[in-house]
């Protein structure tokens, strides 16, 4: 198992690399965020090809890949014609003279080193002794399913709305009408779903780590409380905040 996982780090280090090198060109490193998912769909082909493979494992390597060309298909589309995303445009005001070798190892290393901490169940069940179709993959693949299609809806809720909303609206139909992130709610279930997939495999539970790393990350770090801080005094949002959920869809308080 060692010997995979030193592989497939080996070849995110050269992919964060060449991202790094096409941030340089672009003059920005919002590209990473379409980095992302892009980088499970290759370490989904390395496993396919260079691995035995069995029906479970096969099913892993689909979802990651569907999950992955979706979300950066979606973050290219939405990037397009853009400036900078805000986030890594202040990071790039605040590094100064620090910028480029900071951008290197906080945003594209760091980057790799979290994607294959996510990615690790399926690297484990890649080398794992073969598990039957049970239990656990129906149950996990119903959360993937899940998790995609708030993930997939609200991203679509979403842009159609930015394309036509006015200063200072905040989306609240849809399925925003019942979480104030019903996005990232989906990401979290779906590798909760591939960490479930992966539990009759052995040393599985030492990969839990994954969908903690996501809903740590989604939850504590870069995601809600990024966009929460930079809505945050806007009176539309204040009033969404007090009677949406911040992140499991629940019913709409008065």
């Amino acid at each position: 198992m060692m010997t995979l996982f030193i592989q497939c780090g080996l070849i995110i280090l050269a992919y964060a690399s060449l991202w790094y090198g096409v941030a340089l060109i672009k003059k920005r490193n919002d590209v990473a965020d379409i980095a992302w998912g892009l980088g499970y769909v290759l370490l989904c082909g390395f496993l396919f090809f260079t691995c035995p493979r069995y029906p479970v494992l096969t099913l892993l390597y689909a979802l990651v890949t569907l999950w992955g060309l979706r979300l950066s298909v979606h973050i290219y589309l939405r990037n397009k014609n853009k400036t900078e995303d805000y986030r890594y445009r202040a990071w790039r005001e605040q590094w100064g003279k620090t910028f480029y070798w900071r951008s290197y190892l906080q945003v594209f290393l760091l980057q790799g080193l979290l994607l294959l901490v996510i990615f690790s169940p399926v690297i484990n069940a890649a080398v794992a002794e073969p598990a039957g179709w049970g239990l656990s993959t129906w149950t996990g693949t119903a959360c993937w399913l899940i998790g995609f299609f708030f993930q997939t809806v609200a991203d679509y809720q979403l842009s159609v709305f930015v394309k036509h909303k006015k200063p200072g609206a905040i989306l609240q139909t849809g399925l925003w009408k019942y979480s104030r992130h019903p996005n990232y709610f989906g990401e979290i279930l779906m590798w909760w779903g591939i960490f479930i997939i992966t539990l009759p495999l052995e040393n599985s539970l030492f990969f839990i780590i994954s969908p903690l790393s996501i809903l740590l990350l989604l939850v504590f770090v870069s995601g809600i409380p990024l966009l929460e801080k930079k809505k945050a005094g806007n009176p539309a949002f204040e009033e969404y905040k007090k009677r949406t959920s911040v992140l499991v869809p629940w019913a709409r308080g008065k």
